[in-house]
């Protein structure tokens, strides 16, 4: 059922006149866990678990993100690892452009609510990520 769910999201995005790219950018900032990827071919990997979990913040048109592993008593295992990236409307989309020493690349953000953030990187792969959820046992 969910993939039925998930083929008709994507349907209505390519069907529907595309929304402001610029209000995606009040839902990005917080702690975000993948739920499915969905490679070009159409091969769908679901996430049930993430040891890891990606923390946005953005300011402006600077944003970082980082790779975090939640704790059970709520906190995170952090490093000093993170990406800075820059948020620019191009093309009637929202990009994160990324650049370090040794690359640059950039995503795009497909769809961005509070409940829910689409993103594709540069190789076709979308990623559908939903609000971290504290682990409660």
């Amino acid at each position: 059922m969910k993939k039925i769910f998930y083929f008709v999201v994507l349907l209505f995005f390519a069907s529907c006149s595309s929304p402001d790219p610029e209000h995606f950018k009040q839902y990005i900032n917080g702690y975000w866990e993948i739920e499915l990827v969905i490679l070009p071919d159409g091969t769908k990997k679901e996430y049930n678990f993430n040891q890891s979990v990606d923390y946005f913040e953005t300011k402006d048109t600077i944003g970082i993100r980082k790779k975090v592993q939640p704790k059970l008593d709520g906190t995170f295992v952090t490093n000093q690892d993170s990406e800075t990236f820059i948020l620019k409307v191009q093309n009637d989309s929202l990009r994160m452009l990324y650049k370090n020493s040794l690359s640059t690349w950039k995503e795009t953000v497909i769809s961005a609510k509070e409940n829910q953030i689409i993103i594709k990187n540069e190789a076709g792969n979308m990623y559908f990520y939903k609000p971290y959820q504290k682990i409660s046992l």
